[in-house]
């Protein structure tokens, strides 16, 4: 009997999955559109060469850090506008809203001077001399083409993240996913006309494909901005947003408390993940164009399960703005039953493609294999990040930052990081053995991730300061 009552506690009604999907699949399309792309346009440099790929992962990679802080950056005021729209606060959310755009510039300057100043030295730690065959000399060039053209469309990127979130955590889920669409949607033919010459445009290889992207984020850009000022009935916030750039004190330092854990925790968790593949590239130039495959095919699948965070960050974290709290518990449960479901299937997917998704590259036989091994490792490993990304988004709708920075970005440095570091360079271990044991390694935050979403730790309105009742915990 009691079996069956836990049982029914982690499924919903039809009800209940239609609001969550109504939620998710928009963020999913988006996404999984934005990754398809991402596959397209890594097949099309693909196409042109080994060392052209690699160049541009590696970029990628670095650009991947900045990526993060950006969500880290944007993240702490997110939770606050999320409760803020659950409260029908508007001026709350016009705060929440310059504090983005301040965050996103301190990002996008700091980018700047680390990129232009350190980038070739950076990119230079993933070129490694192997007996693979590949030109590190080339693969740096390319690398740097690339990523000369790509700073342009920074700005762009952070902004888009300003608009579309704040959409996101006031409900609106289906303009971020037009726009996406229409971005990836110039971003592919761009890339086809650039990589190639085209229609008479020049054969401009990597630095086309740079070129595509960031017209892309332009575009994505006016689609989102356009909308949000031409709709201020709907998005009522945005009345008088700039009539000043001022954020009061205290805000500023309230937001700045909650979110700054969350911004550190993403640089270090990005910079964290640089490191695992830089340490997987000591194997060779091959590793770094098969990991590439293999994580460019991986997320195409893993948006599924992943939007699903998204989902608790905007369901639970409404509920807990307007004093819902066991709504907030149940549904969240509920979400992430369906997450590690969703995450199960994924995997099935995924390792049952592993074979086929490399022959679509013009790389090496040694590249493929690698690309088809480690897809079939993440395969095995997906459904553990399901859970793992679900009660991180839960323990951090609470406002419980503190903790999910040492849930992710500290665990990251004290034991993937190690585990990866000591096996690339102390061993001769292959490297998907040495990918596997970083993976085996958060078996410890499943637990611990576990226990502490049970306890109820993360419940809390952070807007007005309540705490649930002692037994809502329990």
């Amino acid at each position: 009997m009691e079996k069956a009552k836990r049982k029914h506690n982690l499924i919903g009604d039809r009800a209940f999955y239609k609001r969550v999907l109504a939620i998710a699949v928009p963020i999913m399309l988006q996404s999984g559109i934005t990754n398809f792309v991402s596959l397209l346009d890594n097949i099309m440099v693909g196409r042109i060469g080994t060392e052209q790929m690699s160049g541009v992962a590696i970029v990628n990679q670095l650009l991947f850090v900045f990526y993060l802080c950006v969500f880290g950056g944007l993240a702490g005021a997110g939770i606050f506008t999320a409760q803020y729209y659950g409260a029908k606060d508007d001026e709350g959310i016009r705060h929440t809203f310059r504090y983005k755009l301040w965050m996103s510039a301190v990002l996008i300057a700091g980018a700047f001077i680390v990129l232009i100043g350190f980038g070739e030295n950076l990119i230079s730690l993933y070129l490694n001399g192997s007996s693979d065959g590949g030109d590190l000399t080339a693969a740096l060039g390319y690398a740097k083409d690339y990523l000369a053209i790509i700073l342009v469309g920074l700005p762009a990127f952070a902004l888009v993240q300003v608009y579309a979130n704040t959409l996101r955590e006031c409900g609106e889920t289906v303009v971020p996913m037009r726009a996406g669409i229409a971005a990836v949607a110039v971003n592919l033919t761009f890339n086809y006309l650039l990589i190639y010459g085209k229609l008479g445009f020049p054969v401009l290889g990597v630095k086309g494909a740079a070129a595509a992207t960031v017209l892309s984020r332009f575009a994505e850009l006016a689609i989102v901005a356009v909308w949000t000022h031409t709709h201020k009935q709907r998005c009522t916030y945005i009345k008088g947003v700039y009539r000043t750039m001022r954020v009061p004190g205290a805000l500023v330092k309230k937001y700045f408390i909650t979110g700054s854990p969350l911004l550190v925790n993403e640089a270090l968790w990005s910079a964290g993940m640089a490191i695992l593949a830089q340490c997987y590239s000591t194997r060779g130039l091959s590793v770094v164009a098969g990991q590439n495959i293999a994580s460019t095919v991986s997320n195409v699948f893993n948006v599924v399960f992943f939007a699903m965070g998204d989902a608790i960050a905007i369901i639970v974290g409404q509920h807990l703005g307007a004093g819902n709290f066991e709504k907030a518990r149940e549904e969240d449960k509920k979400i992430i039953a369906f997450s590690v479901t969703c995450a199960t299937l994924v995997a099935i997917m995924i390792f049952a493609g592993s074979p086929f998704f490399p022959r679509i590259y013009n790389t090496t036989d040694e590249a493929r294999l690698i690309a088809t091994r480690f897809l079939m490792a993440q395969a095995l490993f997906t459904p553990q990040i399901g859970l793992l990304h679900t009660t991180y988004f839960t323990l951090r709708s609470g406002g419980k930052t503190i903790i999910t920075f040492l849930f992710d970005s500290v665990f990251m440095w004290v034991v993937s990081v190690p585990i990866a570091f000591i096996l690339s360079r102390y061993t001769n271990l292959y490297v998907i053995w040495i990918f596997a044991f970083v993976q085996m390694g958060d078996w410890i935050k499943c637990v611990i991730g576990t226990i502490l979403v049970k306890k109820g730790i993360w419940i809390k309105n952070i807007v007005a300061g309540d705490d649930p009742p002692a037994e809502e915990t329990q």
